[in-house]
């Protein structure tokens, strides 16, 4: 959020702006960084003024220069009342009106130590007002303590770490919440020996400081630390324990999570939101869901975050029957109108591929912030509607709302999806020159597999060997699948060889690989990867579908044995096999990868997940009705086909999501223009 602020005078003029993007607590208690309420975080006005009493005129401040005083009689009404004119600097802060809060402070003839504190308080919460919040220091007469605690948070707000251990050392008097604004900064910036070197050193520690270390650790993926000095704790309260709660969840150690959970007496909604994102977050979405329904069985209202969980629990189900249930929800509460619920439910409709009710929702969204953009430009991006997401994105500068390093990943998916290189090239070199965002892992991968998927395979080899940074898997894979499109051996041999040097389990390198030989009928290629897979103990994913069905999900794997309709299933698939034969319909022997005789390859196509799911989906949606499936490998070739000719003599559309993108099939062609 870009937001301005205009200090005027007869005498001077001038405009300062600033970036909502606050990262750490101000107080370093741990505390929503937005709340101010605490004493520690904003001095409260005092039944009397009694301290450090100063007269002054008004204060002006000039961008290129010093704080000034100057005399302005007919401009503002003169408060005499010290506590009143610190009642009124702390409620216009609180509410987030610094303009009003500096015009009261400018008012006041006479000025206390709290009086300087609080207008303090106001720039300092605010990023990127630190030399506004320097100044102001150095004008306070007799600073006391919390004048240099509340100095000290700025420094670290604006991530200025050195600025703020030198600061921090030339402090005249330190109190607890000194050390903990030190210790927190440390922890929050990852820099967890610093904080432990304070730590051991404080002369007096209290419940804060403890909480610190403990989130710290945990949030650097020190989870055994962590627990370490959760045991030595002299009180485990609920903020200490929900940071164990959320290390267990990161690690993948639900049943610890779940014992620590049920074992506390008390329970914040961060304690609540912790759990049910790590459900969500362990691939447990279900749990994640009834424990959001105990939870408001037990009177707590849900909050955003509560409902930005579950909805990324829909999303990662494909639970779109349940994700509308939420919207309900949602429209009948108080935060229908909250603007990062409803970037959440934007992502759910475009993730469950419903991309109509996404564009929806974001037209009615009175606020959209960059996320809300963002989320929809990936959704375009997603669902293959290039055209619309770089129209959005223009749109998106013109209201403006500056791009994100996010933004331009689904600005170069959506030019990745059409085979748009050159705009491509031109957007990822605008993005460095004129937005100064710089190219993340993400933005690589995205052209890595533009160039590739376009033929220009050494163009991509290239960039990679140009990056600042050493490559990452997601690039080598996006090479090898590009080399497997164009049947080129040689790069797909560089790519293989340096992505399992990364990572020497990797199964989809593997198979890649063997994609790459397969499709040059160099079986013993093929036959060489899968010997090295069995001698790495490499096991390979299988490919699945899956596909809601009422409220039941509904999984399948190729070749399945299992599912309790198989027969039914399979009769269906014989007969659409010989409808699409009719219709023109020639199996793709190349995406099958075993040296095995024709007729056995078409068998092995025919069982693919998706195919099953769709025979499914025939057999038990009601005409009309599209079919949702989602798939946890890219679609193969055979299969891209045959969902075609089944989307024209069935008369159904069909909506395939894979790894990369949706496909949407209708009669007879896909959205995707055979290029994916």
């Amino acid at each position: 959020m870009h937001y301005q602020l205009h200090f005027r005078s007869k005498a001077s003029s001038f405009r300062f702006s600033c970036n909502r993007y606050i990262c750490i607590s101000y107080t370093s208690f741990y505390r929503n960084p937005d709340d101010i309420s605490s004493p520690e975080a904003l001095p409260a006005a005092p039944s009397s003024c009694q301290s450090h009493l100063v007269p002054s005129n008004n204060v002006k401040f000039s961008r290129n220069g010093q704080l000034s005083y100057k005399t302005r009689h007919s401009e503002h009404l003169e408060i005499d009342d010290v506590v009143l004119s610190n009642k009124k600097i702390t409620s216009f802060i609180r509410s987030g009106d610094l303009d009003s809060a500096f015009r009261v402070f400018e008012s006041v003839n006479v000025k206390s130590v709290i009086t300087w504190n609080s207008i303090l308080a106001g720039f300092s919460r605010k990023y990127g007002f630190l030399e506004e919040a320097r100044q102001l220091f150095d004008k306070i007469p007799e600073p006391n303590v919390v004048s240099y605690n509340t100095m000290l948070a700025c420094y670290w707000r604006n991530a200025d770490i050195q600025a703020a251990k030198s600061f921090f050392d030339r402090m005249p008097v330190k109190d607890v919440a000194s050390w903990n604004t030190m210790i927190s900064g440390f922890s929050q910036n990852g820099l967890m020996g610093e904080a432990e070197e304070l730590f051991r050193v404080m002369p007096v520690r209290n419940e804060v400081t403890w909480n610190a270390m403990v989130a710290g650790y945990v949030e650097s993926g020190e989870l055994e630390s962590a627990l370490e000095l959760f045991k030595e704790a002299p009180v485990k309260g609920v903020i200490a324990r929900t940071a164990i709660v959320t290390g267990y969840m990161r690690s993948g150690n639900v049943e610890m999570a779940e014992k620590m959970f049920q074992e506390m007496e008390e329970k914040s909604m961060v304690t609540w939101n912790t759990m049910i994102s790590g459900y969500i977050e362990n691939g447990r979405a279900e749990d994640g869901m009834k424990l959001v329904k105990k939870m408001m069985g037990s009177g707590i209202k849900v909050n955003d975050s509560t409902l930005s969980s579950l909805l990324l629990g829909c999303s990662n189900l494909s639970a779109l029957k349940l994700g509308k249930q939420v919207h309900q929800h949602v429209v009948k509460s108080p935060l229908y109108l909250d603007m990062t619920v409803g970037t959440s439910l934007i992502s759910m409709y475009s993730k469950c591929g419903v991309l109509e009710d996404a564009w929806k929702l974001f037209c009615e969204m009175p606020r959209k912030d960059v996320v809300t953009w963002n989320a929809m430009i990936s959704g375009y991006a997603q669902h293959g509607e290039s055209k619309k997401a770089l129209s959005l994105f223009d749109e998106m500068r013109r209201k403006g709302t500056k791009p994100d390093w996010i933004t331009f990943v689904g600005v170069l998916s959506a030019c990745n999806h059409a085979g748009l290189v050159n705009l491509g090239i031109q957007y990822f070199e605008q993005m460095q020159n004129n937005y100064g965002v710089k190219p993340k892992p993400d933005h690589y991968t995205c052209m890595v597999d533009l160039l590739g998927r376009a033929g220009k395979l050494n163009e991509a080899v290239d960039l990679i060997r140009k990056m600042q940074f050493k490559p990452h898997i997601a690039l080598f894979g996006s090479l090898l699948g590009a080399c497997r499109i164009h049947r080129n051996l040689e790069v797909a041999e560089f790519a293989a060889k340096n992505l399992l040097s990364l990572e020497p389990t990797n199964a989809a390198g593997y198979v890649q690989l063997a994609n790459v030989y397969a499709a040059k009928n160099q079986w013993e290629g093929v036959s060489k990867v899968r010997k090295s897979m069995k001698e790495n103990n490499v096991i390979k994913t299988p490919g699945y579908s899956w596909m809601e069905v009422g409220r039941v999900v509904h999984e399948f794997r190729s070749g399945d044995r299992l599912h309790p309709d198989l027969e039914s299933i399979r009769m269906k698939l014989k007969d659409l096999e010989k409808k699409m034969k009719l219709a023109g319909y020639v199996p793709d022997l190349d995406s099958s990868l075993h040296d095995v005789g024709e007729e056995q390859k078409e068998q092995l196509l025919l069982w693919h997940s998706e195919k099953l799911a769709i025979a499914f989906g025939l057999m038990k949606l009601p005409p009309g009705m599209p079919i949702r499936i989602f798939k946890n490998l890219r679609v193969c070739g055979d299969c891209h086909q045959a969902t075609k000719v089944i989307s024209a003599i069935e008369n159904r559309e069909i909506i395939v999501r894979d790894t990369t993108r949706f496909h949407h099939f209708k009669n007879g062609t896909c959205s995707c223009g055979d290029y994916w």
